[in-house]
């Protein structure tokens, strides 16, 4: 199976499905939330695995900070979270459909043909596949909470929408497009002075006529000399700067001077450049839409949440868990 996959799916697990960290706590109740209770035990749960999936993709300072902001936000988010359960099963929501939909999704990129197969391989990842499959149902059901009140009163006209294209015509243009050609000269294999020898003796031969993609296809040392130094097409602002500050001055067919980088040096020539241009509105139409839909939704989403919390009965027993917990698994 493809590991990545099944770790992305892991991933959205929010504690349960993950083992929790270092001692044993002596249970208490942290927070009642209307009828329920968050103990520590859950909060400790939740805790270890959130500090676990940062690790897996942060590193030095940036975790220290994210994880430190998290873990501040970690008991609001658990409350929240109740609560929109709560809603769920008010509303008698049921995700059945989409959390199928969803594992098949899986085991179709995967290339896994049963529940079974898909079982073992979530355990050779170290996840409880049962437990897995309650955190996505949680994980649905707190979304479709918020939808059923929230997404489907959102409403994005076609007016909106044109008149967003006018006012920020930046976010639907194309930037400009440099179709290059290079001849690259190693400088890991030659002294500085084999190295000019053989860049003048280019030079001379393009002075004399010869064609810039033959001369690639013999004399560079690139890895697209079979290509005759074709290195494609690159939009502005993804090429390295050393070569867009170069190209970018050219007309077609010119050639820019020799370009030092870190192991050797390049010359390139502008094949063709496609300038910027404004997109056609019925181009941009959709991703516009979604944009302020987004927008929208989030901004209605909060407004919902707060509403949500402020009728809701919480209590706060334990303000501050982490201090409860061993702060580092």
């Amino acid at each position: 199976m493809n590991k990545p996959e099944i770790l992305l799916a892991a991933l959205l697990l929010l504690g349960g499905a993950v083992g929790s960290i270092g001692q044993e706590v002596v249970e208490a109740i942290v927070a009642i939330v209307n009828d329920e209770i968050i103990t520590l035990s859950d909060y400790k749960a939740q805790h270890d695995a959130l500090y676990r999936e940062l690790r897996t993709r942060i590193q030095g300072e940036e975790f220290q900070e994210q994880y430190e902001f998290a873990a501040a936000q970690l008991l609001d988010e658990m409350i929240m979270g109740i609560i929109l359960l709560q809603k769920a099963r008010e509303l008698d929501i049921d995700v059945t459909e989409q959390i199928n939909m969803y594992i098949e999704d899986i085991k179709k990129k995967n290339g896994i043909e049963s529940d079974a197969q898909l079982k073992v391989a979530f355990e050779q990842q170290g996840v409880d596949f049962e437990e897995w499959q309650i955190q996505m149902r949680e994980m649905y059901l707190r979304d479709m909470a918020v939808y059923a009140e929230v997404g489907r009163s959102v409403v994005v006209d076609d007016g909106e929408i044109f008149t967003y294209y006018r006012q920020h015509p930046e976010e639907s243009t194309e930037p400009p497009e440099y179709h290059i050609r290079g001849i690259f000269i190693s400088g890991e294999d030659k002294t500085t002075e084999d190295a000019e020898l053989k860049k003048q003796e280019i030079l001379d031969l393009l002075e004399k006529g010869e064609d810039f993609g033959s001369l690639a296809g013999t004399h560079s040392e690139g890895p697209n000399k079979d290509k005759q130094g074709d290195l494609g097409t690159f939009k502005e602002g993804d090429m390295l700067d050393a070569f867009e500050q170069e190209v970018a001055n050219l007309e077609a067919g010119g050639v820019t001077p020799w370009i030092s980088i870190q192991s050797g040096w390049y010359l390139l020539r502008l094949e063709e450049k496609t300038e910027s241009r404004l997109l056609a509105f019925d181009d941009v139409r959709d991703q516009i839409q979604e944009k302020i839909f987004a927008e929208r939704t989030q901004t209605e989403r909060l407004k919902y949440l707060k509403k949500l919390k402020a009728a809701s009965f919480i209590k706060i027993l334990i303000s501050d868990p982490l201090q409860r917990i061993e702060r580092r698994p």
